[in-house]
């Protein structure tokens, strides 16, 4: 099997509606790199037999079974709008110290009668593992094609505030602090006369001036009227079967950085600070991090069919896109994907953080190992992750679920065909999750099978998002599903010892976005991790850092604020919540 997947390597990845290469047409890599992946096999088999995660399905005890996330036609899709799905949010709206949860919703081409258009849901945290649905009274119900959400404290007043990308005209949320939020989207300057479909969104401190600036992803130029449909034209064909059209043979759009001028209101920047020069392209999934280690956050966008980009910080207000050079912009074999979602994490343990991206079927998700020097490499199947080629990707994310100090990746997955069932092909339109086990040895186990039947279950799944919303020590995954109810993913495996970090910014920015604390146990060991606003697929996860420690009992902390002050905290105690607030150190338990 693994060999066979080897044979595949070279094929070629165009997404929406592109004439494919059948998996059957493949093309020939040395028997050598069978080989390798065998004996890797093999090697690793035992890792993945340990005793590991039980994932169980727990939305709708939770209180989360009565929303759905409608998105398009269930039996068939009339156009590329109906594909993309929406993102879902962990945050702390109320600052109560609970985890609350915020999922979108798109629309249907047909629409919906008066009245009875569904919403976005904002469900508070009851602190007793199940959510209120509280949307009305919290001032956001919206109805439209919503797309991705992000959240960050932009005007520093100590509440998160959201905002959100949709197919047309993007929001900003203001939170009150009593409850509630205020739409200010035009008071803020953000609102475009220009239809627009925003999809990926981060917040970001770009110029370390405290103040939270904003990036959003733009997909494609659309109208749906005069869309081609389905079988229309080569765009509208899979595998000789009539679709949906796109991307290719529709226009794309640039992405848009917006700068906080201080004072509540934002300008578009995206011209002179480089981001518009790429040209078209179609922008997906957004990830904001510093991966050249310089102090300054630096944006990856995952595109569709389209070379991705990274844009790193020239910390003169401008950025370079450094995709090409960087090694980030193709897969490994310098082929065009089609990126969805997108994460970033220190899975070798080396101090510098690494890529992973999801793609269309037919193709695997791409691993892109930092190399500390500006640089990365294709280390998707020597890590592992080149096996599983039948799943379409969306939601991505590192996430240490056994706490064994090594981060692990999870995967959602969804195809965008609704045709595409009882053609025999290897995808099938609803599909299941992907959870991959770090060995420790910078090598992956797909370990899904024995991690819970829940996670086996097939769906058309979007956004994702990671977090502790019962503040055991263990992170929650949340999961945005097409036409479906969503999911919430709690594991009853066993596990390590952990920390958990909040981090409140003063001469930084409040929410401390761009924050980056490296942990540091069993004498060397060391793990990084950045507070990070977006990312996975149009999603938040929780901006605490949830670190597993593995047997250790204790930790060295080092906190480097977005302002580039640096703060070191010995011997702190594993299994605790911690708040550490810039130059006044750690609150709470210090043992």
């Amino acid at each position: 099997m693994l060999c066979y997947a080897c044979m595949y390597l070279g094929n070629s990845s165009h997404w929406i509606g592109s004439p494919r290469m059948s998996f059957e047409k493949t093309i020939h890599i040395p028997m050598v790199l069978c080989f390798l992946w065998v004996s890797a096999w093999a090697q690793e088999e035992s890792v993945s037999s340990r005793p590991g995660a039980r994932f169980v399905d727990i939305a709708a005890e939770a209180g989360l079974g009565d929303f759905v996330c409608y998105s398009g036609g269930i039996e068939r899709k009339e156009t590329i709008l109906e594909t993309t799905g929406a993102g879902c949010a962990f945050l702390d709206y109320d600052n109560d110290g609970d985890l609350d949860i915020f999922l979108m919703t798109a629309s249907r081409s047909e629409g919906f009668a008066e009245g009875a258009e569904p919403s976005n849901r904002l469900y508070r945290n009851d602190g007793n593992g199940r959510f209120s649905d509280v949307t009305g009274q919290a001032g956001l119900v919206r109805s439209g094609w919503g797309q991705g959400v992000c959240a960050g404290d932009y005007d520093n007043d100590g509440w998160i505030d959201l905002y959100l990308t949709y197919y047309g005209h993007n929001v900003l949320y203001r939170n009150t602090g009593e409850g509630s939020f205020m739409e200010v989207t035009r008071k803020a300057g953000l609102y475009t006369k220009q239809r627009l479909w925003g999809v990926g969104c981060s917040f970001l401190d770009y110029d370390r001036d405290s103040d939270l600036d904003l990036f959003v992803t733009n997909y494609i130029d659309f109208d749906p009227v005069s869309a081609p449909r389905p079988g229309e034209n080569s765009n509208c064909l899979w595998k000789g079967i009539p679709v949906m059209c796109g991307p290719r043979g529709l226009k794309g759009l640039p992405s848009n950085l917006y700068r906080n001028e201080g004072d509540g209101t934002f300008t578009d920047v995206s011209g002179p600070a480089g981001i518009t020069a790429t040209g078209e392209r179609y922008g997906l999934g957004v990830l904001v991090a510093d991966y050249d280690s310089d102090g300054w956050p630096d944006v990856y966008v995952a595109c569709d069919s389209t070379p991705n980009l990274l844009f790193r910080n020239n910390r003169d207000g401008t950025f370079s896109e450094m995709g090409l050079l960087a090694g980030v912009a193709y897969s490994g074999d310098g082929k065009e994907q089609a990126g969805m979602g997108v994460d970033a994490g220190d899975y070798d343990n080396d101090g510098d953080l690494d890529i992973v991206k999801t793609n269309f079927s037919d193709d695997k998700s791409s691993l892109y190992k930092n190399h500390g020097d500006g640089t990365f490499s294709d280390a998707t199947f020597e890590a592992g992750l080149g096996v599983n080629l039948a799943y379409l990707g969306w939601g991505v994310g590192f996430l240490d679920y056994d706490q064994d100090g090594f981060d692990d990746i999870f995967i959602a997955n969804g195809h965008v065909y609704p045709e595409i069932d009882g053609h025999g092909f290897r995808s099938r339109y609803r599909q299941r999750k992907v959870l991959y086990r770090n060995t420790g040895r910078s090598t992956f186990v797909d370990v899904t099978a024995s991690s819970g039947a829940d996670l086996l279950q097939p769906q058309t799944s979007r956004g994702i998002a990671l977090g502790d919303f019962d503040n055991d020590g263990t992170l929650e995954i949340l999961v945005n599903n097409e036409n479906g109810r969503p999911s919430l993913y709690k594991n009853y495996g066993p596990r390590g010892n952990w920390i958990v970090i909040l981090a409140i910014g003063s001469r930084s920015n409040r929410s401390a976005i761009g924050t980056r604390v490296s942990a540091v146990w069993d004498g060397g060991r060391k793990l990084i991790k950045e507070v990070r606003s977006g990312g996975t697929y149009a999603s938040q996860s929780d901006l605490r850092l949830h670190f597993g420690l593995g047997t250790a009992k204790k930790t060295d902390l080092e906190v480097r604020w977005p302002d580039g002050s640096v703060e070191k905290f010995a011997g702190v105690a594993a299994n605790q919540f911690l708040t550490i607030r810039e130059g006044m150190g750690i609150e709470g338990d210090k043992d």
